[in-house]
């Protein structure tokens, strides 16, 4: 297949205006996001005020992404607590935002449990949710830094497995910048390579029904000069069959005690195609999306969305708010019945590698999981 049909934009740098970040007006802090639903078509920021406004932000996918909903996660429940709220309210309604996504519920936990622990130690109201706000704070930094010591430990797995160079990378959704407090997860493996001439192409799926491949992984792409080229999800295999992927990359929301792993629904399919045409596939996430109290697969709860985001094809720039009409253009007859799980879950033997910042794990086998939790966990403590 010709080298013609790749795009390569300008290299420019990724977006400034960050993901999400947190801001102390007069007024009272607020935290403040890219709506990722107006992307790419317009760079439009979000202002969450409380609780409930961020957790519709979450449900609409204005803010989205493993790592991100974490950071999310503990901010609004420092929001809460800065602001006055019941910190508890909060923290239940927050971790319930999107229930497959663990990391959620992780920076929830993370943010709820300092403020917790800052009351019982006699702190006052104000003490406990500045501890709130620092767990939150010290959580993103972490996340930055994993994203690094992930694209690192991903490049020399490809570089392990597909000696020479020359990766053609195969993507699923979108994992990068805007779904992390750094580079991202799968995305930075990918702009590692690119930045260090490894790089001859990255596919992209479109992602259906919401195009975050399309809407979000080219405008990042884009943005940090890759070559890249877009594909209908359904148009995969072709490529598979020509010998145009080496490897397939993909993020995580949540991956169980066994290894198996919750990714935005499409990712099975690839993975079946990868075991087929003996291509990696490979997983790229941060500890925190190792779920040890999920012992395998059959046990994530998917989220069901809204049939409207798959009877209705909705124009970026229109934002789709929970399980409302999106306001967009209908492709399928009226009343028609739809289904639209947002994951899909890839079981063990079917993933190459899971690469976190503490390495890679092959092959996915529950006690080399435990392991790297354990790592991870004896270096939060050292």
């Amino acid at each position: 297949m010709a080298d013609q049909y790749a795009y390569s934009g300008d290299d420019k740098r990724p977006t400034e205006i960050p993901a999400i970040r947190w801001e102390e007006p007069p007024e009272g802090p607020v935290l403040v996001l890219l709506d990722q639903t107006r992307l790419p078509a317009e760079e439009v920021e979000l202002v969450c005020t409380d609780a409930p406004a961020l957790v519709e932000a979450i449900r609409s996918l204005a803010v989205r992404g493993a790592p991100l909903l974490g950071i999310a996660g503990a901010y609004g429940v420092a929001l809460a607590a800065v602001r006055g709220f019941d910190v508890d309210e909060a923290a239940a309604a927050l971790a319930s935002a999107r229930p497959t996504a663990v990391n959620l519920a992780v920076g929830v936990r993370r943010a709820q449990a300092a403020h917790e622990a800052a009351l019982a130690k006699g702190g006052d109201i104000r003490q406990a949710a500045a501890a709130a706000l620092a767990a939150a704070r010290q959580l993103h930094r972490e996340d930055a830094e994993a994203s690094a010591r992930m694209a690192e430990h991903g490049l020399a797995l490809l570089d392990e497995l597909l000696p020479g160079g020359g990766h053609r990378i195969l993507t699923h959704c979108n994992t990068g910048s805007l779904v992390s407090g750094g580079e991202g997860t799968a995305f930075a493996v990918a702009l590692a390579a690119h930045r260090t001439g490894r790089l001859r192409r990255l596919w992209v799926d479109e992602t259906r029904p919401l195009l975050q491949g399309a809407r979000l992984t080219a405008y990042e792409a884009a943005r940090s000069g890759m070559a890249y080229t877009l594909l209908t999800d359904n148009a995969a295999g072709s490529l598979f069959a020509a010998g145009e992927v080496d490897a397939v990359l993909i993020g995580a929301d949540r991956i169980t005690a066994d290894g198996s792993v919750a990714n935005k629904v499409g990712s099975y399919p690839l993975a079946v195609l990868a075991r087929y045409h003996h291509v990696p596939f490979i997983v790229v996430a941060p500890v925190t999306t190792v779920d040890p109290d999920t012992p395998d697969g059959a046990s994530i709860e998917v989220e069901q969305r809204a049939g409207h985001e798959v009877t209705e094809f909705v124009a970026p720039q229109v934002p789709v708010t929970g399980a409302e009409a999106g306001g967009g253009i209908p492709v399928a007859p009226l009343g028609t019945q739809a289904y639209n799980p947002a994951f899909d879950v890839t079981p063990p033997e079917l993933v190459t590698a899971i690469v976190t910042e503490e390495g890679a794990v092959s092959p996915v086998t529950a006690e080399a999981l435990a392991e790297v939790c354990a790592r991870s966990r004896r270096v939060a403590a050292g």
